[in-house]
């Protein structure tokens, strides 16, 4: 062996055990022990918890477990067991900072490596699971991220990936503030008929997409109190995007706020309306009769309205911000169902359990935050019976956390613990 190759192979070697962190693998079997324990599915706290883990599984969950012969008992204290939590909204591809001048600016390779590093920072915050909603002009590049997270090779949530967003000619990411003549690419993959959607959805499923986004609206416009956004696809365009993902078992999610573009999206069944501010009676209707949840986005607009480059546009956003409130409360209302994203990226990724308290500032018990996440977000991203619980034949997908969460939301964002797959990244 050549001192080069020794010299790579350590340098390898050295960042792989940079990203990893703490990152521990058992191969006897694994109790975990706290001081309480949550059962999301009955909304209760079981005091004391514990979990059995063998291999990557739960073999046993509840107040006392066997103690088979060798079993590693790892004490976490006054703690709450839970299961690891689901962000359905992600941008791992984005950071905080001018979001247009990030994808003209910065080469894929180098978001590549920033969407690694958030991958394991959202990890870290105890996310085991995310939905990446579109690249943002980076292509199919979160299929490499989720692959590499899924062979050992980086740490990361289990992932389920878009690639590119699909949008209209001159539609929500496609540049339209740049000079014409510079001819800047869309962030997102062009569609404008059916037969370029369908086109596009092949594609982005042969380059490893495991569901389609589509931009179903926008830019969005408040002015005197009154909110507009144009709609992009018809319901006969969305209803052909989701026949041809269902053909192959798959699904598509959708960008939409307000009317008409959320009730053709209601109607063409789609997975998720995400954003979803503005719904009339008939859209809500429809997403409770369908069981398609709302992914209300909070954190995304509280981060914009704190960090807005002039008093003006601080002024638009908290006005965005509280129309979205007085939203969420008519839809909770209405019974629309619900699961959490955050849209993190534009602010700083692995800051997301901040959503999970927005949900509960503006309406929702913790019981209910925290069943939306979990349960909502598991059948979201197509785990339902593998993540989300702690249960017997589940994926052991295990964090800590301090307090009591169906007491105190805040405490999803005090992580002492993460396991993922019985591997545990933090302790």
């Amino acid at each position: 062996m050549s001192a080069k190759f020794v010299s790579q192979f350590l340098i390898l070697g050295l960042a792989a055990a940079c990203l990893g962190g703490a990152q521990v693998t058992r191969t006897r079997p694994v109790l975990l022990h706290a001081a309480r324990m949550l059962d999301v599915a009955n909304g209760r706290i079981v005091t004391p918890g514990e979990v059995l883990i063998q291999g990557e599984r739960i073999a046993e969950a509840g107040q006392k477990v066997s103690r088979p012969a060798g079993v590693e008992i790892v004490d976490l204290g006054d703690t709450t067991l839970m299961p690891g939590l689901i962000d359905a909204h992600v941008h791992l591809f984005l950071h905080p900072g001018a979001e247009d001048l990030q994808t003209v600016e910065e080469s894929v390779p180098e978001r590549t490596i920033t969407a690694v590093l958030a991958a394991r920072a959202d990890l870290m915050a105890g996310f085991t699971a995310e939905r990446d909603m579109g690249t943002e002009g980076a292509g199919s590049a979160d299929s490499a991220v989720r692959n590499a997270i899924d062979q050992g090779l980086v740490p990361g949530p289990r992932l389920r990936v878009s690639g590119n967003a699909v949008d209209i000619l001159g539609g929500h990411e496609d540049a339209i503030r740049f000079n014409p003549a510079q001819h800047v690419l869309s962030n997102a993959t062009y569609a404008n008929s059916v037969d370029q959607i369908i086109e596009v959805i092949r594609e982005q499923f042969k380059e490893g997409a495991d569901f389609i986004k589509m931009y179903e609206t926008g830019p969005d416009s408040l002015k005197d109190g009154k909110f507009t956004t144009p709609y992009q696809y018809s319901e006969a365009q969305l209803e052909a995007a989701v026949h041809e993902t269902a053909r192959v078992g798959k699904h598509v999610a959708v960008h939409a706020t307000g009317e008409p573009g959320t009730l053709y999206a209601a109607q063409a069944g789609v997975a998720s309306i995400d954003h979803a501010d503005q719904l009339s009676d008939e859209t809500m209707r429809l997403m409770r009769e369908k069981q398609i949840p709302a992914v209300p986005t909070f954190t995304i607009m509280e981060y914009f309205a704190e960090h807005a480059g002039s008093p003006e546009r601080a002024s638009y956003m908290r006005g965005l911000l509280e129309l979205k409130q007085r939203d969420f409360k008519k839809q909770l209302a209405a019974g629309v169902p619900m699961a959490v994203g955050s849209d993190v990226g534009p602010f700083p990724h692995g800051t997301q359990g901040r959503e999970l308290v927005l949900m509960v500032q503006n309406g929702m018990t913790p019981v209910q935050a925290l069943q939306a996440d979990l349960l909502t977000g598991a059948k979201l991203l197509g785990w339902e019976g593998q993540i989300g619980e702690l249960k017997a034949g589940d994926l052991a997908d295990v964090i800590a956390v301090s307090g009591d969460p169906t007491q105190d939301i805040a405490a999803v964002q005090r992580i002492s613990f993460v396991m993922k797959g019985g591997v545990v990244y933090k302790h």
